[in-house]
């Protein structure tokens, strides 16, 4: 294994990159994870995930890539909606690159793969997170802050997540569908919450409401398990249960850590 750096915001850089490495597959994951609504937020996610990413889609046709694996998102629109509005600054960047992905496949015969991803959670999240965003004040014994969490969403744990792009990786004929990675089934963020105080055994009560739903945050979306069988052959194994309790372990390590250094430190 070799680790390469290079700021995919430059396109010199992402292009010398891909020259040098030529490589089979790309799997694309880099950009800024914010699906903050501010007006701050706008410009940063345009650079790092609609920019980077066309730079990195134009350095694949120069280089002769085989195949590009996109990391798409739940919020965006589907892309045969008519007139769509995203969600936020990442949904519109996550939209504008499948367009430009689209784009290069039509006019110079890239081969890419969008694989719109449901709402991953596992370990390696930090807050503002939503299940990082809940243990981490729990293990401290604070109530966590949240809008309503009325919304519910199809969760999707981060080792099935990658093992949908290694599936994905090895059918290159797939090129141009988008799909679907998640678990098929809606739970809302309240009752996920609920779930990770059962497991974490701590009698707190979270502060529901203490934080505004974010504007824009209506859309419900579950993910076309049996299209993404049928395609890709895979599905999600990892039931929620398990990937919470995986996840508030790592969580708790972090955390211990974390205060073994401040004492450390002190």
């Amino acid at each position: 294994m070799r680790w390469w750096q290079a700021d995919l915001t430059d396109p010199d850089e992402a292009a010398d990159l891909l020259q040098r490495i030529r490589p089979d597959v790309v799997h694309h994951l880099a950009g800024l994870n914010v699906g903050s609504r501010d007006l701050d937020a706008v410009l940063p996610v345009l650079r790092h995930n609609l920019v980077a990413t066309v730079n990195v889609l134009v350095a694949a046709v120069r280089a002769n890539c085989g195949l590009v694996l996109l990391a798409g998102s739940l919020e965006e629109p589907e892309p045969d909606e008519p007139y769509p509005v995203p969600t936020s600054s990442y949904a519109a960047a996550k939209h504008g690159a499948g367009a430009y992905a689209r784009l290069l496949a039509a006019l110079y015969g890239l081969r890419v793969v969008d694989l719109r991803i449901f709402m991953v959670y596992g370990p390696g999240q930090r807050p503002p997170k939503v299940v990082p965003a809940v243990v981490i004040p729990l293990l401290r014994r604070e109530s966590p802050e949240l809008s309503s969490g009325l919304r519910p969403f199809d969760w999707v744990y981060v080792d099935d997540v990658v093992d949908a792009f290694v599936a994905a990786a090895e059918r290159p004929d797939l090129a141009g569908e988008t799909i679907d990675i998640g678990s098929g089934e809606l739970v809302t963020v309240r009752a996920v919450v609920e779930q990770i105080i059962e497991t974490m055994g701590i009698d707190i009560q979270p502060a529901f409401g203490a934080l505004p739903d974010r504007p824009l945050d209506e859309r419900i979306r579950k993910a076309d398990v049996e299209r993404t069988g049928d395609l890709l052959g895979w599905r999600a194994r990892t039931r929620l249960s398990e990937g919470l309790e995986a996840t508030i372990g790592w969580c708790r390590g972090e955390f211990e850590a974390s205060v073994l250094r401040e004492t450390t430190d002190t």
